[in-house]
């Protein structure tokens, strides 16, 4: 399959936790949408167990492409095999790499020291790992798992760690080997326009889409429901960019009241970045979502600038204490509804000291619904310098479900409050 006008790869991911569903691949999506980037189109993810012969085959089917990129299986035990199986199925012999043992070592030696182990204890690892198919290029060091590259006939192997951190780190420095740039510069990566949506439904957006004509000549098009929102990807061929446009054009009127950003930026970050424009803090008041607004702001690199803290009040007493929220408010409405949501936000502003808050209470479980209040039942409020907004669903998923769509609800109210005021 070499030989293409553009790369094909295929991502190899290894671990019985994965097969097991013990643990979520994010190796895999990361390492198709870095492909997709430069050009190589990605052809197939296998995720595979540790059972040499299954790991073997995936690793020589791999082979048959112009790219094959593996992730997991470097680390010093008996069920990390991926660098042995490789070897086999590219039939090149295996060999101690001096440098990178001496360093691996230096490693291991201080990792020793710092638990107070014998450095006994790790020997035979460092020379496990510092074994490398003959002809490896080696891209740098994980802790004491090595990444490297190897030249199969027409194939370029990229072996990577199995942690997600170290992965991504490593691919980078992988990508500025040679073995990888002579295959990577045969590509033509393709332009890329992302538009996010909020409160319109997958089907409107695809009947818009189809409405401006589809996607074609150049232009891919793919309607995808991510995080309660809708996100269109155009992946565009070079010399395609004037249709891209034209479709773009003809798609949004009849939605564009409900796009929200042009790119890849998600809306905690859009949020953040809309506050900042306006020199105004942020604070959050959760009640069932138990942190998740907070866990998103706070996800993002330099948030601490905006967000300024926040209250989980899960208890009655703790939305009184904590928020100020008035226990007549509690008594005749209700830790679940719009008024103690309205007061949850206005006590976080007012005690945190914050120019914006948002809050959200809900019943994300069977534990406190009735027939008037079910499960699923969310109020949401935002109050801030530009005035208030209020909003509420009843949405009947399961528990995380429930909290997750709260989540995306609360963050877009926000955004609502910063941006259309």
């Amino acid at each position: 399959m070499a030989s293409r006008l553009s790369p094909r790869a295929a991502v190899v991911v290894t671990g019985s936790e994965l097969v097991r569903g013990d643990r979520r691949d994010l190796n895999g999506p990361f390492l198709v949408h870095e492909l997709l980037s430069l050009g190589v189109e990605p052809a197939r993810i296998t995720i595979v167990g540790d059972a040499p012969d299954e790991l073997e085959a995936a690793l020589r089917e791999g082979l048959a492409y112009d790219v094959l990129v593996t992730s997991g299986g470097l680390g010093p035990t008996h069920d990390d095999r991926t660098v042995e199986l490789l070897a086999r199925a590219a039939g090149v012999e295996l060999e101690v790499d001096a440098a990178v043992e001496r360093e691996i070592e230096a490693r291991s030696r201080a990792v020793a020291e710092r638990l107070r182990r014998p450095y006994a204890d790790f020997a035979s690892g460092v020379t496990k790992q510092a074994t490398l198919p003959r002809g490896a290029v080696v891209a740098g060091l994980a802790g004491t798992a090595p990444a490297f590259a190897l030249i199969v006939g027409e194939c370029v192997a990229v072996v990577l760690p199995g942690p997600p951190g170290e992965l991504q780190a490593l691919w980078h420095r992988a990508l500025d080997l040679d073995v990888v740039r002579s295959v990577v510069a045969r590509a033509q990566p393709p332009q890329r326009r992302t538009l996010r949506f909020y409160g319109v439904s997958e089907s409107s957006v695809a009947a818009a889409l189809e409405a401006a004509g589809g996607d074609g000549d150049g232009v891919d098009a793919t309607i995808c429901a991510r995080h309660f929102e809708i996100h269109v990807d155009l992946v565009v061929a070079p010399g395609a960019e004037r249709r891209a446009d034209a479709l773009e054009a003809a798609l949004l009127p009849p939605v564009e009241g409900f796009l929200y950003t042009r790119g890849e930026a998600p809306v905690e970050a859009v949020v953040l970045d809309a506050c900042r424009a306006r020199g105004w803090t942020l604070a959050t008041a959760e009640s069932c979502t138990g942190g998740m607004v907070a866990e998103r702001l706070t996800s993002v690199p330099g948030s601490s600038d905006v967000y300024v803290g926040s209250v989980v009040s899960y208890a009655d007493a703790v939305k009184e204490s904590a928020l100020g929220v008035p226990a007549e408010v509690l008594r005749a409405h209700g830790a679940v509804s719009a008024a103690t949501a309205a007061a949850m936000a206005r006590g976080v502003r007012e005690r945190i000291g914050a120019d914006i808050g948002v809050a959200v209470t809900g019943i994300a479980g069977q534990g406190g619904a009735t027939a008037e209040k079910p499960v699923g039942l969310v109020y949401l409020h935002a109050s801030g310098p530009a005035g208030e907004l209020a909003a509420d669903f009843s949405y009947g998923g399961d528990r995380e479900s429930i909290r997750r769509r709260a989540t995306v609800a609360a963050l877009h109210l926000v955004r609502r409050l910063v941006t259309e005021s």
